[in-house]
């Protein structure tokens, strides 16, 4: 983030702005420093600003410099929208950085969203995907989804699923959200975390 100083905080937001080519409420900012002056004379303030596109640009800057490191050249495609980022990766290795059972992807992500969260103090919710792997893994996951929870209906049996990473389970959950007679319940902790599809007679 940039850091900003101006006599106002709507003088300060206006100039961030025109250097961003976006509108002041467009703008996230943190004040990082106040000065009242005597009588006015004097007063000032300081804040960290950015702009939703700051986020990507620093994305691809972060990723870029991670392949070069490992000498890889990649295609980087980002589509953003407000807090949820989907990167799309495309490399002459795909199936190295996916890992077996997509936990290189995994470790990958977490990453990512580590230092996109860190460097603008927000929680962004990132998902990577390399190659289209995770939009095929959740077309996958959703008709599993439905397939248990067709059962657990028939059964009136819980069923608890494999552990799997967040964005996984949160796939399933709002696949899951309007079926009747069952819910979804996250338990466990790190990499036991893992959801539950519940019997529920009383949801319709």
């Amino acid at each position: 983030m940039k850091q900003y100083t101006a006599k106002t905080l709507d003088e300060l937001l206006s100039k961030a702005a025109k250097e961003k080519n976006v509108q002041p409420e467009d703008l996230v900012y943190y004040v990082t420093e106040e000065k009242t002056g005597f009588l006015g004379i004097g007063s000032s303030v300081t804040a960290e600003v950015y702009a939703l596109q700051d986020v990507s640009e620093f994305i691809k800057d972060y990723l870029t410099t991670f392949f070069s490191g490992l000498g890889q050249n990649v295609e980087i495609e980002i589509d953003q929208n407000n807090n949820n980022i989907r990167i799309n990766i495309n490399a002459e290795n795909n199936a190295i950085l996916i890992g077996r059972g997509g936990k290189s992807l995994d470790g990958l992500g977490q990453l990512v969203r580590h230092a996109v969260n860190a460097k603008f103090k927000r929680r962004f919710f990132v998902t990577l995907d390399i190659n289209n792997y995770k939009n095929d893994r959740y077309q996958k996951l959703k008709a599993m989804a439905k397939r248990i929870a067709k059962q657990v209906q028939r059964s009136k049996v819980d069923a608890s699923l494999d552990p799997m990473p967040n964005d996984e389970r949160r796939v399933i959950h709002k696949e899951l959200t309007n079926f009747p007679n069952v819910k979804t319940l996250s338990e466990g902790s790190g990499r036991n975390r893992h959801l539950k599809i519940i019997y529920d007679p009383n949801k319709e």
